[in-house]
């Protein structure tokens, strides 16, 4: 579990992530806010929405990048 976790905070993990969090969490927000984007007409429970929009992609991208990494060092 340390392990995961160290390799989780590594820059190319990190860069990763976020670059995916950016593109799929905005396609996301406005596909499920985009008229409330538009007209900027969002409640504090829009925004929350929005957050875990990004929170999501960057979440699976980092599980993903870290599974990946793990198994290669395993198989080696």
């Amino acid at each position: 579990m340390k392990e995961f976790f160290r390799v989780c905070v590594r820059h190319e993990v990190t860069s990763t992530a976020f670059r995916v969090a950016l593109v799929v969490g905005t396609v996301l927000a406005f596909i499920n806010h985009g008229p409330s984007i538009l007209d900027l007409t969002l409640s504090e429970r829009n925004i929350m929405q929005i957050v875990v929009s990004y929170f999501v992609p960057y979440s699976v991208s980092t599980y993903s990048s870290v599974k990946v990494i793990l198994t290669s060092k395993s198989c080696q």
